[in-house]
């Protein structure tokens, strides 16, 4: 019998397909930031860590044609097993390998060209940053660039709707947020700007995105299931009476069925000191 890791653990069985469904990509703009941070780059190879369902690398593969090479890391075979699938009919003749386990562990293969971007999309909090940023310094071009990208949760966003779900999602589970396996979820005690700031890639520059999206009740519901936060493995024999609950609870919020959400997507894009830009 398989044990599953506590990482694997983290977002539950069968997240990976709600995850490709409900998540919310990357938006346009910061997917613009991210090809010109290849510009004059002839053959760019990409690193995507705590890949999920390869969002970033969909979303910049027909952007940057010229993308030769995506190395996918997770924990979860589960979503590597997604995210070639999602990944396939956009490679054509370019090449992607997937590498299971924890970010700070990877090592490329010594045939392929050093990365020209690191990623890391929504999951850096869950890494051992500074052994991440260690290992990107080792694996990464001289000329490469970091970008830790994220905009929350619904568990975090500010509105009367999300105060809402999180209050029922707590009369189930309890005040404190979850995370999965883990237990609850503990904030990061510093900044990632600090975590650059002491790692070899600390010329930092911050660049945010605001984004507007239109959740229906059936939708959020479904993203929750992708969540740390609120999986259904965390709720045992009462997950369909929660859902029931929340989609009766949204309906109540939505205005013509839509539940708005203003966020901000930010990209923290950062080099080595005097690397070319």
């Amino acid at each position: 019998m398989t044990t599953r890791s506590a990482d694997e653990e983290l977002f539950g069985p069968g997240a990976a397909a709600a995850y490709a469904r409900y998540r919310p990509g990357v938006p346009d703009a910061a997917v613009r930031l991210l090809a010109a941070s290849l510009h004059g780059v002839p053959a760019p190879v990409l690193l995507d860590l705590g890949t999920g369902t390869a969002q970033v690398p969909r979303a910049l593969l027909p952007v940057v044609p010229r993308l030769a090479h995506v190395d996918l890391v997770d924990v979860s075979p589960e979503m590597l097993a997604r995210a070639t699938a999602e990944l396939a009919p956009l490679l054509g003749t370019r090449t992607a390998d997937t590498h299971l386990g924890p970010a700070h562990t990877f090592a490329p293969h010594p045939a392929h060209p050093r990365p020209d971007l690191i990623t890391c999309c929504r999951a850096f909090h869950w890494m051992d940053r500074p052994a991440v940023l260690r290992m990107a310094d080792r694996v990464a071009a001289p000329h490469a660039a970091v970008a830790i990208m994220g905009d929350g949760s619904l568990w975090t966003h500010d509105a009367d709707w999300t105060a809402a779900l999180r209050e029922l999602i707590r009369s189930h589970l309890g005040r404190d947020r979850r995370a999965g396996t883990r237990g609850t979820y503990t904030e990061p005690d510093r900044s990632y700007e600090e975590d650059l700031a002491d790692s070899a890639f600390s010329e930092v520059s911050r660049h945010r995105f605001p984004v507007t999206r239109a959740w229906t009740p059936e939708s959020a519901v479904g993203y929750l299931r992708s969540t740390s936060f609120a999986r259904p493995g965390l709720f045992a024999d009462r997950h369909e009476e929660f859902e029931a609950q929340a989609l009766r609870l949204l309906a109540e919020y939505a205005l013509g069925g839509v539940l708005r959400e203003d966020a901000v997507f930010t990209v923290l894009l950062a080099r080595r000191p005097g690397a070319a830009s």
